[in-house]
C-alpha cells in the first residue's frame, strides 16, 4: 500500500566537471538537484546544494549557486518548514545547505560520517558547524512511513538513497548513486540478463540494485541529471 508522498525537485545551481573527470575527453555542466518530499508528517529536504569551497575548488568546478532558500521559497517552502534532512553523503555539492539548517535531524549513515570528519573527503564547516545534528544510520531504516533510507555504496562508502512508496508507486531518489539515469538503466539490464541467465562475459552490477528491484520502482531521480529513469513500457 502506498502513501500520500509528493516529490518536488529543486534546482541548486550547476558545476563545470573538467574534462580529467569525465569519460569524453571533454567538460560536462552537471546540475546539482535536490528534492523536497511532502508527508503527512512534515517535510523531508534530500540534500541541499553546492557549499562554499576553498578557492582551489571553486576553480577547478567553476561551481554557479543558486540559493537554497530561494529554490525552496519557489517550491513554497521556507527554511523553517523542514522537518528532516537526509543527504545521500556528505560531498559539498550536496550538503553545502545544511549550515543553514541547525538543529534540524540530519539522516547519515554512521560510515559517511566518520569518513567526513577524518578530513580530506569535504569541507569540515559543512559537516559540523553550530546546531549540527545527526542521526547516524547503520543501515536500512524506516524514517517514516513509507518513506525508507537504503544503503547505496559507490560513490562514497556511506552513500544512501531514498525509497518513496507513493500511492502512484515507488520513487526513489537516488543522488549520486549513478551519475546519469542512462547508467542506471544500463545496471538495471545488466542485473536482468544476468538472472535471466545470458552467459558471462557481462557488465557488473551494483550489488545493492536486487534491493531497490524489491521495491518495483516506477520512478528513479538523480542529484546530477535532469533525466529520470522509468522501467520499459510496451505502449507509450
Amino acid at each position: 500500500m502506498g502513501t500520500d508522498i509528493a516529490v518536488r525537485r529543486l534546482d541548486l545551481g550547476y558545476f563545470i566537471r573538467p574534462a580529467s573527470e569525465t569519460d569524453s575527453e571533454q567538460p560536462r555542466v552537471e546540475p546539482v538537484l535536490a528534492y523536497v518530499v511532502r508527508h503527512d508528517q512534515g517535510l523531508i529536504l534530500f540534500d541541499t546544494g553546492i557549499g562554499a569551497a576553498d578557492p582551489e575548488t571553486e576553480a577547478h568546478y567553476r561551481p554557479r549557486r543558486r540559493a537554497l532558500q530561494e529554490a525552496l521559497s519557489a517550491a513554497g517552502v521556507a527554511l523553517g518548514d523542514i522537518s528532516v534532512v537526509v543527504n545521500c553523503h556528505l560531498h559539498f555539492d550536496h550538503c553545502g545547505g545544511n549550515p543553514l539548517l541547525g538543529g534540524k535531524p540530519i539522516l547519515v549513515q554512521d560510515v559517511e560520517l566518520a569518513t567526513a570528519r577524518r578530513g580530506g573527503h569535504t569541507f569540515d564547516e559543512l559537516v559540523d558547524f553550530p546546531g549540527a545534528t545527526y542521526e547516524e544510520l547503520a543501515g536500512e531504516a524506516e524514517i517514516w512511513p513509507g518513506v525508507r533510507v537504503v544503503p547505496t555504496p559507490g560513490h562514497t562508502e556511506g552513500h544512501q538513497s531514498l525509497v518513496l512508496r507513493k500511492d502512484d508507486g515507488t520513487v526513489v531518489l537516488a543522488g549520486q548513486a549513478h551519475d546519469f539515469a542512462s547508467r542506471f538503466a544500463s545496471d538495471h539490464l545488466a542485473r536482468h540478463a544476468a538472472l535471466h541467465g545470458v552467459e558471462q562475459p557481462l557488465p557488473p552490477y551494483r550489488p545493492w540494485l536486487d534491493r531497490l528491484a524489491h521495491f518495483d520502482p516506477r520512478r528513479v531521480l538523480f542529484a546530477h541529471d535532469c533525466s529520470v529513469w522509468e522501467p520499459s513500457q510496451d505502449n507509450l
